[in-house]
């Protein structure tokens, strides 16, 4: 199933997208009730939103075997958990803004977890059922302010940094799923989730360790090799295996 958040008319609504349909729902799909109603919109005729807006983004560095190799650094023994901030979400179609065009600022593809329920202390067999589905995400990120920082979250948080969508897919098997990243129709990242350092069931229980994770919550995984900057001007195109392609546009800001 394909969970949506949508707007028409200036409202905010929840569906379930099947086609070129978008079967509205009757509220939002987290808290476990939501039913199908009678409406039904055509895709074209609705603005998809981010679908879902996250309390936590909890992000995950240095995650793809293969990444780590071009990064010239060791596999990771536990995973590198840090955090963006939740303003950074944008949708389907929107622009990702350049602050500082002298920085060098890379596009990152990468698997979204959503959660489903509240999440603390899982194991690593039951985390999956925490998850309600996932979804792309896009880890905008600055070099320049990595570096100078010595830490992430300035670097990742910048307004627009985060392109989140189209839709959250909850029959998936994360472990196992195709990424892919274009900029202006060039693909620049293209690997498979089978390379994760620490598959997602693990990245749950040693994130939930620390915190406790809540309905809207998104844990991002990682990117695979391939990362390169961005400029004013590039079409970035997103694509994961059973969900979709989530498509954003660069511009200076």
């Amino acid at each position: 199933m394909k969970y949506v958040r949508f707007s028409t008319n200036d409202e905010v609504k929840y569906g379930v997208l099947d086609g070129d349909q978008v079967h509205q729902l009757d509220g939002d799909f987290l808290n476990g009730e939501a039913k199908k109603t009678d409406t039904v919109f055509p895709l074209c005729e609705v603005k998809l939103l981010p679908p879902v807006k996250p309390g936590k983004i909890i992000a995950i560095g240095l995650n793809y075997a293969l990444h780590a190799e071009e990064s010239g650094k060791p596999l990771p023994e536990e995973p590198m958990i840090f955090m963006v901030s939740p303003s950074a979400v944008v949708g389907e179609g929107e622009e990702v803004f350049l602050p500082y065009l002298d920085h060098r600022i890379d596009y990152e593809a990468e698997l979204a977890v959503v959660i489903g329920k509240t999440a603390n202390k899982v194991s690593k067999e039951d985390a999956l059922s925490y998850v309600i589905g996932y979804t792309c995400c896009n880890d905008v990120s600055d070099r320049d302010l990595q570096k100078k920082d010595g830490q992430f979250t300035r670097a990742k948080s910048f307004s627009t940094y985060k392109p989140l969508g189209p839709v959250i897919e909850t029959d998936l098997n994360p472990n196992n799923l195709e990424i892919k990243l274009s900029i202006n129709g060039e693909v620049r990242q293209h690997s498979n989730t089978n390379d994760l350092i620490h598959d997602v069931e693990s990245l749950i229980e040693t994130v939930t360790e620390v915190m406790t994770l809540e309905p809207g919550d998104i844990i991002i995984t990682g990117t695979p090799s391939g990362v390169g900057p961005l400029k004013s001007g590039d079409e970035i195109k997103l694509e994961i295996e059973g969900i979709g392609t989530l498509t954003n546009y660069v511009i200076a800001n």
